[in-house]
């Protein structure tokens, strides 16, 4: 059911395949910014037609780790003619169909002109300038179909003095600010583990998305949203931004402990590593009555003092935390009422039972490699009876052009 023939009459159960159900989406991105955008959509019911070169999307070559298909398994060797899967494309394209079409001839040229007559959002990320060489820029296909809602995601914004740079997410995450905030010390700044650029660069995108299909409800016109990897990095420096721009204090890298807020941040005990977080002067009171320190000592009464001085509030606590192990400490913290966790790794994280519980994974049948376990959606939907809506059935990502025969029969019908 398209977002705009939605009223307030609809049987809760016509959720049952997404919110944007009946919404049918391009996806002419690569990598990752566009594709998470597009995936984000599909989760939520939309129709999502994947466009690749003959080539394929980058991802479909970033690797290892890949997966060869079944029977070689994903021990096996490469295999002469066989296509192996890369686990990052994986990570981004599920709930697609995929279609390879050359937008320099003009028989796939008509194909994708016909997609986008029938579309309700498309979603790009080519270099500035690109789409209108081919004779596709934006306002045309607007032209083409005043309904549709188009993303354009840069590197660096598409106008501006650096606005036909290339963006990837690392150079992003240098030019934004975020690496000068990342790392153990100033002298050893760090990129954030995932490629979060890119990924705020999707979801900033979606939600202009979902705003513009919003407001199409209301005007019965669609439009171009723009944003970059760019905007997004800049977007989240949250305090760290003010600070310069109100105070005048610019700030660093500071490892695993907060700027601003102490003690918040990642100890050693005696088998292992736990973190804090004591956000209020309550919290502190509590968790030094916990453990037989003094809360009012000289230089730590206060959150700004105790910050002023943090390496004092740090080896404080440091000693104390030495004598426990991290399942009695956090088992100690938790009968506080002092927010504390672990450090889990990648595969703990998936194995949890806590993931588990939430829907965080999903299984999928792959089209080359059999069944396959995937990251899921993180949303869930509820009516006014705390009843959950059953999720849509979730679509492996797609081999190269795995729906191109079906698609161009369906634009030809």
């Amino acid at each position: 059911m398209p977002i705009d023939t939605i009223s307030n009459d609809v049987n809760e159960d016509s959720f049952s395949d997404g919110p944007l159900a009946g919404l049918l989406v391009l996806d002419l991105s690569r990598a990752l910014a566009g594709p998470h955008a597009a995936m984000t959509l599909g989760d939520l019911g939309a129709r999502v037609i994947k466009v690749e070169a003959v080539s394929g999307d980058d991802t479909r070559g970033w690797g290892p780790p890949f997966r060869w298909p079944t029977p070689t398994g994903s021990t096996g060797e490469p295999q002469a003619g066989v296509t192996p899967e890369s686990t990052y494309f994986l990570a981004a394209n599920r709930n697609k169909e995929s279609i390879v079409l050359d937008l320099k001839a003009e028989v796939d040229r008509d194909v994708l002109l016909e997609l986008v007559e029938r579309a309700d959002v498309l979603i790009e990320n080519f270099r500035t300038g690109v789409l209108e060489r081919l004779g596709l820029g934006l306002g045309f296909l607007l032209q083409l179909n005043p309904r549709l809602v188009a993303l354009s995601i840069t590197g660096f914004g598409h106008d501006g003095p650096e606005g036909g740079r290339a963006g990837y997410d690392q150079i992003a995450q240098g030019e934004g600010g975020l690496m000068s905030l990342t790392g153990s010390s100033p002298s050893d700044l760090q990129r954030v583990g995932t490629p979060i650029s890119d990924l705020l660069g999707g979801l900033t995108g979606t939600i202009g998305l979902l705003a513009a299909l919003t407001e199409r409800a209301v005007t019965g016109r669609g439009q171009i949203v723009r944003t970059s990897l760019l905007a997004s990095t800049v977007g989240i420096l949250a305090q760290h931004a003010t600070a310069w721009t109100v105070a005048g204090q610019v700030g660093n890298a500071q490892g695993n402990h907060h700027a601003s807020i102490a003690p918040y941040g990642v100890f050693d005990c005696a088998d292992g590593q736990v973190q804090i977080a004591v956000g209020s002067e309550r919290l502190w009171h509590t968790f030094c009555a916990g453990f037989g320190l003094l809360a009012d000592a000289e230089g730590m009464a206060t959150n700004p003092e105790r910050v002023r001085n943090l390496e004092a509030t740090k080896a404080l606590i440091q000693r104390e935390f030495a004598r426990w192990t991290s399942q009695d400490l956090l088992k100690k913290l938790e009968e506080l009422g002092v927010p504390a966790g672990s450090i889990r790794r990648v595969d703990e994280v998936c194995e949890w039972d806590q993931t588990k519980s939430q829907h965080l994974m999903t299984e999928v049948k792959h089209e080359t490699l059999g069944n396959l376990r995937l990251p899921a959606s993180p949303l869930r939907f509820f009516n006014a009876e705390e009843r959950e809506r059953p999720r849509r059935a979730y679509l492996a990502p797609p081999t190269l052009d795995q729906n191109g025969a079906a698609i161009r029969e369906w634009v030809r019908s």
